[in-house]
């Protein structure tokens, strides 16, 4: 997960507690936090002790670090993602339990279902609809009769077919590899660790950075497993 600082109306701590409330109720979940803040000389190892205070009440194991934004790289929290990335494959690197990795925002809300119903359940990458400001919210209304959201639809999701994703259901071009939000995918740690390369780099910026980074495991859309096509009423994930 990583926060950013770039909050107008300095609402970091408020969206961060808002956020570590949900994860509190998750089981064997490690919180790596990633902050958007500068480096400085005097500051070489910069904390916000307001955070730190949320993550300590939180409960949870958590690591936090701060990054900023490469040059040449969108600041979009790609570098963040890369920072997270790279602990993950320096401390986990011989973890036999199993795990699966999610990016995160600390200004999206979730639903706590996600997390146990599709998330764990990921064997090498999962992929599940994304709605407008939920994250497993339920949806009742026709995706064919909606618009004007995420990418001018209130939802994305993929396509299914016989248990298999044949296309997606998306405004924002559609003929992509993986036509999906970065809040609706989510990876095993084995692929993490089998790709160590896989990353969100420079080249990523002249396409889709979903598509760019999950390109590099080789896989085809119709190897990931879709979550939540039959559900009813659907449960999105959202941005």
């Amino acid at each position: 997960m990583r926060r950013s600082s770039n909050n107008k109306n300095n609402n970091h701590s408020k969206t961060i507690s808002r956020f570590s409330q949900t994860l509190s109720h998750i089981k064997n979940l490690h919180w790596v936090v990633i902050e958007d803040a500068n480096v400085t000389p005097t500051n070489k190892r910069f904390q916000s002790p307001v955070v730190e205070r949320i993550l300590q009440r939180s409960g949870l194991p958590y690591v936090y670090f701060h990054a900023t934004t490469e040059p040449g790289m969108p600041k979009r929290g790609w570098t963040h993602r890369n920072r997270a990335l790279q602990f993950i494959r320096e401390n986990y690197k011989d973890y036999k339990k199993g795990a699966v990795v999610y990016f995160a925002d600390d200004d999206n809300s979730y639903d706590i279902r996600i997390f146990d119903q599709y998330i764990r359940r990921v064997k090498r990458l999962g992929i599940w609809a994304v709605g407008e400001h939920f994250v497993g919210r339920k949806l009742t209304i026709e995706l064919n009769s909606i618009s004007g959201l995420a990418g001018s639809a209130a939802v994305e999701a993929p396509r299914v077919a016989n248990k298999t994703i044949v296309g997606w259901d998306v405004v924002f071009a559609p003929g992509r590899a993986f036509a999906t939000d970065m809040a609706g995918f989510a990876l095993n740690l084995k692929e993490i660790l089998r790709v160590p390369t896989a990353s969100f780099a420079q080249r990523c910026a002249k396409s889709s950075p979903e598509t760019c980074f999950l390109a590099q495991f080789g896989m085809k859309k119709e190897e990931a497993e879709p979550f939540g096509y039959d559900d009813d009423p659907k449960e999105v994930s959202g941005v």
